[in-house]
């Protein structure tokens, strides 16, 4: 798992235009940074302490944070999610669940903000009623790679 998220985030990062190939790069190498640092133990806090791991690199990274209509307003809750789930003692299947339904639903309040940085910024008022495809495609690709349907 961890030599997969190193080379997915060394080929976004290379492959993907803009900014959001360097966030995701950031994002999954830190992920697997988090997951060979704890090689061992409950299987359910190692993948939230990845998550978690990822969404702060692309928060420090892209200098962004929830409410900035970004990919962090859905990756924000869904870590948390993930880490209420894992200090819970839930299982891995059960986390996955908890945790994409909160991205989605954060994904989907981005409708009502208006963008704070990057790209979409100058768009402003044009883009309310619109979620951000940032926090969407966060929570599809996470979905995606938890085996659930985006």
């Amino acid at each position: 798992a961890v030599a997969c998220l190193q080379d997915a985030g060394h080929a976004w990062a290379d492959r993907a235009g803009g900014t959001s190939g360097v966030l995701w790069g950031a994002g999954l190498a830190a992920a697997a940074d988090a997951l060979a640092a704890r090689p061992v133990g409950d299987t359910t806090a190692r993948v939230a302490t990845a998550v978690r791991a990822g969404v702060d690199a692309v928060a420090t990274l892209g200098k962004a944070r929830p409410g900035d209509k970004t990919m962090l307003d859905s990756g924000e809750p869904l870590a948390a999610a993930f880490e209420a789930a894992a200090a819970a003692g839930d299982a891995l299947d059960a986390a996955w669940t908890d945790a994409l339904a909160a991205g989605r639903t954060a994904a989907a309040a981005t409708a009502d903000l208006r963008p704070q940085v990057g790209r979409a910024r100058p768009l402003a008022e044009r883009s309310l009623g619109t979620p951000d495809p940032g926090a969407v495609s966060l929570v599809a690709v996470l979905a995606a790679a938890a085996g659930r349907d985006p």
